[in-house]
């Protein structure tokens, strides 16, 4: 034993905890998972019991592992009608700790169990928080911005789902390993998507997610079977735009621009491994959302020592954006890389167009940077009621307090007679810049 530590790192078991739930989830299978989950909480919480006194093992998850087996066999021998399954549990009556050869087989197979298409979008996120990243109720709550009883009824229909569905713990076959794989890389982009941008709340990033869609990643490059240009892409993604994380708010709390970013807090080392994936992933014949958004992102990174974004290749790959993926959030960012390279009022007419679509009504991106592109313009009262109505529609509320900044810096001018409103001539400077990355 080592010397008590007065806290107990965290990661370790909400790392442990996955791993124990998926190696117990191969043997009692998918239907019992609630079994493991409970006699993983129990080796965790006698942990927290016993390690302050007698000090943290030198193996910890071995410690775990030991505990939660021995709480399975008990619970399966008391279970008369599931007594065939003790027989099953015999490889665990030996002590082989975590980190034995298969490991890694037995937290993918968790992954695709949780990611599976048969359940709903929310259900996969929140069971591969509570089952694969050792999550709390709470905390997937806090961190996905909804009541912990709404996440314990998602928990519930998911594993109901699994149990009267059949499905299998198991890696998906080669024949459908493809399309399975498209839907973990869903949950893990949606994932990773929340903690880089989360869409109300008290803060604006939740990095606790970010790292976990990371780390899930990298175990899908464990396998040979998962190790596809697809997985390369979305990690890549996800690093260079994590990279981002810590400069992307004031020490207030308070949005920054991505040209007000201080760039010597962006992780270098993210970046690196950034562009070590989108090499890999160039290496495929199929060209993904995944790897066109990466490239974008890298656009971005490769301005960490300073330099000017390549605005005519950012708007290049949002036009092979749009036609991977057709979508008006897409059609909004390509209008802004499209006022960078032509200037704002380029960039105001293409989000015109934008303006009757169903899916952006009281979408506060699109007032946002209408605001901005407006102020870049000069049409300043115009900008200010962009933003004020960015400020009504945003949930968030660092992106509501930095909308409502950026309207009370401008005040109307005043203009001659005869000149229309928001005619003011052609902009003067530098082209219009996107809204907050």
């Amino acid at each position: 034993m080592t010397e008590p530590s007065e806290s107990l790192p965290e990661h370790l078991f909400r790392h442990a905890a996955g791993r124990l739930v998926a190696t117990l989830t191969r043997v009692v299978g998918p239907a019992r998972l609630d079994l493991a989950e409970e006699v993983v909480q129990e080796a965790l919480v006698k942990a927290v019991e016993v390690w302050p006194y007698q000090g943290v093992p030198r193996n910890p998850a071995g410690w775990l592992y030991a505990v939660a087996r021995h709480r399975a066999v008990d619970r399966l021998r008391r279970e008369a009608s599931l007594r065939r399954k003790v027989a099953a549990l015999a490889p665990l009556t030996a002590e082989p700790a975590p980190g034995r050869p298969g490991e890694h087989d037995d937290q993918l197979a968790m992954i695709f169990l949780c990611c599976h298409p048969a359940l709903s979008r929310a259900g996969r996120m929140a069971l591969t928080l509570k089952t694969v990243g050792g999550f709390g109720v709470d905390e997937i709550a806090a961190a996905l911005l909804t009541r912990p009883a709404a996440i314990a009824q998602q928990l519930v229909r998911a594993k109901r789902r699994i149990r009267t569905s059949g499905l299998r713990f198991a890696l998906p076959g080669p024949h459908d390993v493809d399309e399975r794989l498209d839907s973990v890389l869903e949950v893990l982009y949606l994932l990773f998507t929340e903690g880089y941008q989360a869409h109300s709340g008290e803060r604006l990033t939740r990095a606790a997610l970010c790292e976990e869609a990371v780390r899930l990643g990298r175990l899908l490059l464990e396998s040979p079977a998962t190790r596809q240009p697809a997985v390369h892409a979305l990690l890549a993604l996800m690093l260079l735009q994590g990279s981002r994380l810590p400069a992307r708010t004031g020490p207030a709390g308070d949005v920054l621009r991505l040209e007000e970013q201080d760039r010597s807090r962006w992780s270098r080392s993210a970046i690196r491994e950034g562009f070590e994936h989108l090499e890999q992933a160039a290496r495929g014949d199929r060209v993904t959302a995944y790897h066109v958004e990466a490239a974008i992102a890298a656009c971005h990174a490769a301005t960490v020592d300073g330099g000017p974004t390549d605005w005519p290749r950012v708007l290049e790959l949002y036009d092979e954006l749009l036609v991977i993926k057709p979508s008006p959030v897409v059609a909004l960012n390509r209008a802004l890389a499209l006022a960078m390279v032509e200037g704002p009022r380029a960039g105001i007419r293409a989000l015109g167009r934008l303006a009757r679509h169903r899916a952006l009504r009281g979408y506060h991106l699109l007032p946002a940077a209408l605001g901005a592109l407006w102020q870049r313009a000069e049409g300043e009262a115009r900008a200010a009621r962009c933003y004020r109505t960015a400020e009504r529609q945003a949930a968030s509320a660092p992106t509501r307090r930095f909308l409502a900044a950026q309207a009370a810096r401008l005040r109307p001018v005043a203009r001659p007679r005869g000149r229309a409103p928001g005619r003011t001539g052609r902009p003067r400077g530098p082209a219009g810049r996107p809204p907050a990355r």
